[in-house]
């Protein structure tokens, strides 16, 4: 049975993230940025990065799906595997098929990710494996997405997942073997970029973005829903402003308590707004303490959930909720509380790269 409710998660004073008010519908994407923004803003631009700040446009006539506010849940109970670590691959296509469905309103999977890609493309994959194989970004549900990518005309060889350590892209069994004949694996090791140094003035950093990124025209963003020991939550956006560039360790020295704006800055780099295209939140598991490594396993719930999004922000501000809701309910104090709001959620609303006010986010919930 589908639920559909505007707004699935009632708004928790608790959780650190602030409650403004923003604009939906065109309005929002005109606010967003490129990131948000739709077609005419890449008129008459090539497919492939440029400029000093690379700045990444679809290829020409091409204008990717964008839906700000707007997220799809997909449910089922039961798809975990036995060892309660990993989803079972037939439930994790069939809810990740459905949630590309009800976003973009077409009838299969691959046609829904077309919405996303052009086959001129090249995409970026990124996951996320720090927490290694206990609670990673499941190739489950990574590997059908690639498959529908490659099926709805993207070159294989256009394609590149991307992780920052060799250790953390093993821990989510993506490898050479299973990943279709000629789509890349690439690991930057904090090391491989061949940008100049970009000063970021709001995260006070200077640093490179790394060549998977940089050499992309797409980016496809694998999340997690997890607690995280100085930013406070772990999702969308922080994977991608702490993944890709080369020196995510000096931003931690230098903010030791918290990574707010920090966050919100670098992802609105040209760099990394104008290529993320969507958002897929691996929610077979909640981490609500302990994170982003393994900390505290017996805080780490099964949720059995996939979310999907073109906003980072709003299906931060979800997953942030989702996870101060869940350290309440077995008595722990709430991030706040802790001192580690994810305040970043509300800073980047605030530079217009999404909706963070949860009475603004359309949240969709499907059962299968």
């Amino acid at each position: 049975m589908a639920k559909d409710r505007s707004f699935e998660l009632s708004p928790s004073p608790r959780s650190g993230i602030g409650r403004r008010r923003f604009v939906t519908g065109a309005a929002a994407a005109a606010a967003g940025g490129l990131m948000l923004r739709g077609g005419p803003a890449f008129a008459d631009k090539t497919s492939a990065a440029q400029g000093p700040n690379l700045v990444a446009v679809p290829p020409p006539g091409f204008v990717p799906f964008t839906a700000p506010g707007r997220i799809v849940k997909v449910t089922k109970s039961d798809c975990l595997m036995p060892n309660k670590l990993y989803p079972k691959a037939d439930d994790a296509k069939r809810m990740l098929e459905r949630a590309m469905t009800e976003l973009t309103g077409k009838p299969d999977l691959v046609q829904a990710v077309g919405m996303f890609v052009h086959p001129d493309d090249k995409v970026c994959v990124k996951v996320n494996g720090i927490a290694q194989q206990n609670m990673t970004t499941n190739k489950e549900l990574v590997l059908p997405f690639i498959d529908a990518m490659i099926a709805s005309g993207v070159k294989p060889e256009h394609i590149t997942v991307l992780e920052q350590w060799y250790g953390y892209f093993a821990a989510t069994r993506i490898t050479e073997k299973n990943v279709p004949p000629g789509v890349k694996i690439s690991i930057h090791n904090n090391t491989d970029a061949t940008m100049d140094d970009l000063f970021i003035k709001g995260a006070s950093v200077s640093t490179k973005f790394c060549t998977a990124l940089t050499s992309s025209t797409a980016v496809i963003n694998f999340g997690l829903l997890k607690d995280h020991s100085v930013s406070g939550y772990t999702g969308a956006l922080k994977n991608m402003a702490q993944g890709t560039h080369l020196k995510p360790g000096m931003l931690h020295t230098a903010h030791p308590h918290s990574l707010s704006p920090q966050i919100a800055f670098i992802y609105a780099q040209d760099i990394v707004k104008s290529r993320v295209r969507l958002n897929v939140v691996d929610g077979f598991k909640l981490m609500a303490d302990g994170g982003p490594l393994w900390r505290q396993p017996q805080y780490v719930f099964p949720h059995e959930a996939v979310y999907v999004s073109t906003d980072p922000v709003a299906v931060d501000a979800i997953g942030a909720d989702l996870v101060d809701k869940a350290r309440v309910e077995h008595r722990l104090p709430t991030l706040a509380a802790v001192g580690r709001p994810p305040a970043y959620i509300q800073a980047a609303a605030d530079l217009g790269l999404g909706i963070c006010d949860l009475n603004q986010i359309q949240l969709k919930t499907f059962a299968i």
